[in-house]
């Protein structure tokens, strides 16, 4: 049986910086997703990155010096 993908979010103090990851990624080609952030995690409201965990500190690297991001949490 295949072992369910397990995720990471990245958590940034805005939308404005959230978009700013996605382009980033987007123009990177690597897969991830816009989603709102989960409650369990906070209850602000707002978005965050979701990302295979496999790829976390790829991402981390991209994004390194380029937009800030608060903490990731894996899922």
């Amino acid at each position: 049986m295949m072992e369910p993908q397990k995720f990471a979010v990245f958590l940034f103090p805005s939308v404005r910086h959230a978009m700013t990851a996605e382009k980033i990624l987007r123009d990177e080609e690597i897969a991830h997703t816009l989603i709102p952030i989960p409650r369990h995690i906070s209850e602000d409201c707002g978005v965050c990155l979701r990302v295979g965990i496999d790829r976390q500190d790829q991402v981390a690297a991209i994004l390194q010096g380029a937009v800030t991001w608060e903490k990731i949490v894996p899922l």
